[in-house]
């Protein structure tokens, strides 16, 4: 008999591990390549909810970027994703990179703003946006949000991307070794402050930064593009050697779902987010940025997924 309950007793056991591996949920994040700032924040987003939610497994993907995750969700492939504003509503329309192919996203919440910087360095030449006419520049990778912004700003300076310069693909970490090796003499790339990768190309001894100004384009982009963008600056000193304030363009990052997610599940997510955002600043300080007063619909053209609109609404936000 005490081995026959000895038995039962494993067997149960066995049994209650299976079901418990059988709850077991895994979750792709979209972020980014690793020399830019999604790639980090989305490590440790995953970290927080693998270590909070029950039974969840998160992990961060490597991607282009944002036009990349946003193809990710629609073909199921990714369940949470990084993204500037201006590419999800391509995405949300079936538009651009997505003609004829619209996703049904949803937002779970706005991030930080993404700034725009068009980097060169003292000796190739580039002084303002017109200098860009002739020269070698890279707009970012394939599957970038930096691409998608970079034709906006290069379209409202009058300048055309395939006619008036030799246009790269390449990824911030790609863009910074052709600048410091003179295979370019420009590239664009939009994120957080600082970016790792352009920290790394002004912290290279014999290189001295330049930070190209552009937020006079701002509003011949927003004229074409629904308000979207607005004005921010890179204060001197955000990157080594850099002595003067950057005058730029900017859009919202939201972190996007689609709409097959469960009300309670992205009510979780997001608080988990909210109260563990020590652990996130930890990482990369745009986590600073992940506050209930940014929670508004102004900030994200995307419909807002309701259970996280429920969460923010109960913490105060204005929505």
């Amino acid at each position: 008999m005490r081995k026959l309950k000895v038995a039962v007793a494993c067997a149960a056991a066995v049994l209650a591990a299976g079901i418990a591996y059988a709850q077991q949920r895994t979750i792709a994040i979209g972020t980014g390549g690793t020399g830019g700032v999604y790639y980090p924040l989305g490590g440790a987003v995953a970290n927080v909810l693998s270590k909070n939610m029950p039974n969840m497994q998160a992990t961060a993907q490597v991607t282009g970027g944002s036009v990349d995750n946003l193809k990710l969700i629609g073909s199921g492939q990714s369940e949470i994703a990084f993204s500037m504003a201006d590419a999800a509503v391509d995405a949300f329309k079936g538009e651009d990179k997505f003609k004829g192919n619209n996703v049904n996203l949803k937002t779970l919440m706005v991030l930080y703003p993404n700034i725009m910087h068009v980097v060169s360095i003292e000796g190739a030449g580039v002084e303002k946006m017109a200098d860009l006419k002739g020269r070698r520049v890279s707009t970012g990778a394939p599957g970038s949000a930096t691409e998608v912004m970079a034709f906006r700003v290069i379209e409202a300076a009058g300048l055309d991307k395939d006619k008036d310069m030799k246009r790269e693909r390449l990824s911030v970490a790609e863009s910074v070794n052709a600048l410091k090796d003179r295979k370019i003499d420009a590239f664009f790339w939009v994120g957080g402050l600082p970016t790792a990768g352009v920290t790394d190309l002004a912290a290279t001894p014999g290189v001295k930064i330049k930070m190209i100004d552009h937020s006079d384009l701002v509003p011949a982009m927003n004229a074409k593009y629904n308000n979207l963008y607005s004005t921010a600056v890179i204060k001197a000193g955000t990157y080594p050697g850099q002595d003067k304030d950057n005058q730029v363009s900017a859009v919202w990052n939201i972190l996007v779902t689609n709409d097959k997610m469960s009300d309670q599940d992205a009510y979780d997510i997001v608080k988990l987010i909210v109260d563990k955002k020590a652990d996130l600043v930890a990482v990369h300080k745009e986590a600073n940025s992940f506050t209930v007063e940014n929670q508004i619909k102004a900030n994200s053209p995307i419909p807002w997924q309701p259970g996280a609109e429920k969460f923010f609404k109960e913490r105060g936000a204005k929505m």
